[in-house]
């Protein structure tokens, strides 16, 4: 549910990436990745909606525009949809134009999930991993598992913010 609000959210980022982490320190890190595979995938069909409804507000002089890169998206779109759903990367950025272009909501959809499945999958185990120390660094010295937990937390954060992704993806 986390997962799903998190990529559903079009305005607001939310930091969903480091519940994956904890619940999957806490729970079956394999069901925490299906589960939250899922709900993201499934989240992303907010921004998707947003495009493809928000097509008739589009001139018709774009329409060449729009098509020319369909075509891009007909040969390379499961790769940078796969690539963009394995990063930290807004997929809203990549999702309202798929939903703008009418791309195919299924060719969409599944690759996002595998991509969204991997990463999760990644957390997850990362959760997994690291919060059995961070759980026996609580048992034995509380402020041990603070400072660890606070520290990973700034890490993430920080990674996921101070990083300029479009620069990197989105070439002008």
């Amino acid at each position: 549910m986390i997962s799903f609000i998190g990529t559903s959210s079009v305005i607001i980022p939310i930091p969903y990436t480091v519940f994956i982490i904890i619940f999957g320190a806490l729970l079956n890190p394999l069901l925490v990745a299906l589960f939250s595979g899922l709900g993201s995938a499934i989240g992303e069909l907010v921004g998707y909606a947003m495009g493809f409804y928000g097509r008739v507000a589009l001139p018709e002089s774009y329409d060449k525009r729009v098509n020319a890169i369909l075509r891009l998206f007909e040969r390379y779109g499961a790769i940078l949809i796969f690539l963009f759903a394995l990063t930290p990367l807004p997929d809203d950025l990549l999702f309202i134009p798929l939903g703008l272009m009418h791309y195919g909501l299924f060719r969409a959809l599944v690759p996002c999930f595998a991509g969204k499945l991997l990463m999760s999958l990644i957390l997850a185990y990362l959760g997994h991993l690291f919060g059995q120390v961070l759980l026996s660094s609580y048992a034995e010295s509380g402020w041990v598992g603070i400072l660890v937990t606070t520290l990973l937390l700034v890490i993430i954060v920080y990674a996921m913010l101070a990083v300029e992704w479009e620069k990197y993806f989105l070439p002008e």
